[in-house]
């Protein structure tokens, strides 16, 4: 059966600041500029999750974009939208919530749960020109 790739496009909104407790108050001025103001900030992020698999038969599919959509509310959505990252996500406890770590978070709460696809890419966009793409440990 051929293999297939197939991307769902979600968005979210959180607030965050990009802030490392370990560093003083002007290192991560230095660091991260406006956004490790105090007040925090936040952006209306897009997700794209891209999954790969055989193409089934029976049904033409490699998943069901329905029950994918589902997964990704289940397991992002629910988690994410609306929060603060520093504060209300478990999966960004004791990381700075860059787009980069967000994007590493997204796809460890993912990898799990995406059967019988395979998890190739996680991209996060925080802004149409800041955008991190993980693709799991060891990708080429």
């Amino acid at each position: 059966m051929p293999t297939v790739r197939l991307t769902k496009r979600v968005q979210f909104s959180a607030g965050h600041r990009l802030f490392n407790p370990e560093l003083s108050d002007e290192e991560n001025g230095r660091l991260y500029g406006k956004c490790a103001s105090p007040g925090g900030h936040g952006h209306n992020y897009r997700l794209d999750v891209t999954l790969e698999g055989e193409l089934d038969p029976r049904t033409g599919m490699v998943v069901n974009f329905a029950e994918l959509e589902e997964t990704i509310r289940r397991e992002v959505l629910d988690r994410f939208d609306h929060k603060n990252l520093n504060t209300e996500v478990d999966a960004m406890r004791g990381l700075v919530p860059t787009a980069e770590n967000i994007a590493v978070a997204i796809w460890k709460c993912l990898d799990p749960n995406v059967a019988p696809g395979r998890l190739v890419e996680v991209r996060v966009a925080e802004t149409d020109t800041n955008i991190a793409t993980y693709r799991g440990e060891g990708a080429d």
